[in-house]
């Protein structure tokens, strides 16, 4: 069930677990911007800049509604546990985790193999903003192929450590049913995305069309990132999302 991020931040979350939501959707009234980053930001200093940016665009800091994060290296199930504690403290001190712990924002979080960053980093944020537009705007997290909220990872990966065809195959089924699931959620499945994008640095291409495209019934084709997902022996993850607009920080058209 969909719950209010709060009274000011123009947004609706599905539950997720306990580090991200499972998906943002906008209010009435209201849109979804998204910021990219040229170049990955380190942690820290990416929550400054979308502070500042948030500031200028006269919006609280509980209108945050998305990361989309980048990692060093595949965690072990340990350290991305500590890495995660580390991320919702700097949320909570935006105001933006629940007195229950419930974490509103929604998140994508992958390994580049092409320039890696040095340290975690975020490549962008999103967050909500006045709008007269009556267009439906939303984030769905990024998923990949292990169910969420069990505990562990490993013992629920599906095609563990399977490269094989058939084993990709049941990779990209279960990401791509999770996604439907969470638009489902979050009552947009009538609203195709506007933007998918597939993180993985296996050759799935021949897959993309028939297990994603047409089930997300996607027309603009999809975004491809020869990232890894966060876990160690994860293979394949997607997020999608429809806003409002786009920006670069720092390219004049929003302040950084």
């Amino acid at each position: 069930m969909l719950r209010s991020a709060g009274p000011e931040s123009g947004y609706l979350y599905l539950p997720g677990v306990s580090q991200y939501s499972a998906g943002v959707v906008a209010e009435p009234g209201h849109g979804i911007a998204r910021v990219r980053f040229p170049t990955p930001v380190p942690l820290a200093a990416a929550f400054s800049t979308a502070e500042s940016i948030l500031g200028a665009a006269g919006r609280p800091l509980t209108a945050l509604c998305s990361w989309e994060l980048r990692s060093p290296e595949p965690f072990t199930e340990s350290s991305f546990s500590s890495f995660n504690t580390e991320y919702i403290a700097l949320l909570d001190k935006w105001g933006l985790i629940g007195s229950d712990g419930a974490n509103p924002v929604a998140r994508s979080n992958v390994c580049p193999t092409v320039n890696p960053v040095p340290e975690p980093s975020a490549h962008a944020f999103a967050f909500t903003v006045r709008t007269e537009a009556d267009t439906v705007q939303y984030v769905v997290s990024g998923s990949a192929e292990s169910p969420e909220g069990l505990g562990d990872y490993r013992d629920h990966m599906i095609a563990y450590q399977d490269m094989s065809a058939e084993g990709l195959l049941s990779k990209v089924r279960f990401v791509t049913a999770a996604l439907k699931s969470r638009m489902d959620g979050l009552g947009v499945s009538g609203h195709a995305p506007q933007v998918v994008q597939v993180y993985t640095v296996h050759d799935v291409q021949a897959l993309l069309a028939r297990e994603v495209m047409n089930p997300l019934r996607s027309t603009d084709g999809l975004t491809w990132h020869p990232h890894r997902p966060p876990v160690v022996d994860l293979e394949y993850e997607m997020d999608c999302r429809t806003v409002g607009a786009e920006y670069l920080a720092g390219s004049g058209g929003i302040a950084s």
